[in-house]
């Protein structure tokens, strides 16, 4: 007789299975890093098609509209020279040349179009750099991309509200004292207006970039109390480079939001670096665990 026992059908497909759930299992959790160089490049590579898209079409949208996108420009403008005797002196805006307002329409353009894609290429850059985060990395990646958000935003309305209306109106203030008659180009206006709102903008991003250094390990909450007595020296001379106007008012009011901002990245520095040392331990766990 064969004294080979029953054969048990019920068991070799639950084998079966379970094999295969760990085949599958593996190359979904390995997905990210078998991602060679060619991958990543093609995953760059439509990011930048993306953010191109979108800068594209958010231009053709201001272009339909762009009169009133331009009146709505003016704001620091008129705001400078209400109440002003070279109001009626000076009107308006003036050309001095015929092709001169394709340079203004492309700096309203430039503005608007940087503006509205800010948002989109932070989700964009967010979504290429993901697979090579760990789970806690990812955790802040949502909020790093909104806070470099808000702070441009910030920085582009400080500049639009603020820094370009105290330029106008100390440039219109010490003309009229100086006895001259002042003309503005539209060229020269939206050019300064542009370069301060985004230049002053991408400033106001500086507290990112240091808690980033922080998270990395390269700078530390202590290193950034040591320079603080530097920093308003520095932010001095770095809104003077910033701001296009040679007049001292702009760049003052531009370093003490500046500097608030240098003490608020030190106050974030702690809560970064108490989750830099949570991830670290979290990580030698991990090790110790696999080690076993």
């Amino acid at each position: 007789m064969d004294a080979r026992p029953p054969h048990s059908d019920h068991n070799e497909p639950a084998e079966t299975s379970d094999e295969s759930n760990e085949v599958w299992a593996e190359p979904a959790a390995s997905a990210a890093g078998d991602m060679g160089f060619l991958d990543h490049l093609e995953d760059l590579r439509w990011a930048l098609i993306k953010t191109l898209a979108i800068f594209v079409l958010a231009t053709g949208g201001i272009t339909l509209f762009l009169t009133r996108f331009a009146d709505l420009l003016m704001w620091p403008y008129h705001f400078a020279i209400h109440g002003r005797e070279a109001t009626a002196t000076m009107g308006g805006l003036i050309m001095t040349s015929f092709l001169g307002v394709f340079s203004v329409v492309f700096q309203l353009l430039l503005m608007g179009g940087i503006a509205i894609t800010a948002p989109f290429a932070l989700y964009f850059l967010g979504e290429f750099v993901a697979p090579g985060l760990t789970q806690h990395e990812k955790k802040l990646l949502i909020p790093g991309c909104l806070l470099g958000l808000i702070l441009f935003l910030f920085g582009a309305s400080f500049s639009f509200f603020l820094v370009v209306p105290a330029m106008l109106k100390a440039s219109v203030f010490f003309n009229e004292m100086m006895g001259f008659t002042l003309f503005i180009t539209a060229n020269s206006y939206y050019s300064l207006l542009t370069w301060s709102v985004l230049g002053i903008g991408a400033g106001f991003e500086f507290p990112l970039v240091l808690l980033l250094l922080v998270y990395l390990g390269v700078l530390s909450v202590e290193r950034l109390k040591e320079w603080r007595r530097y920093s308003f020296v520095g932010f001095l001379i770095v809104a003077a480079a910033i701001t296009p106007g040679m007049d001292p008012f702009s760049f003052i009011i531009l370093t003490i939001p500046m500097y608030l901002l240098y003490e608020l990245a030190i106050f974030l520095g702690y809560t970064v670096e108490r989750m830099r040392a949570e991830a670290k331990a979290e990580a030698e766990a991990d090790i110790d665990i696999d080690a076993e």
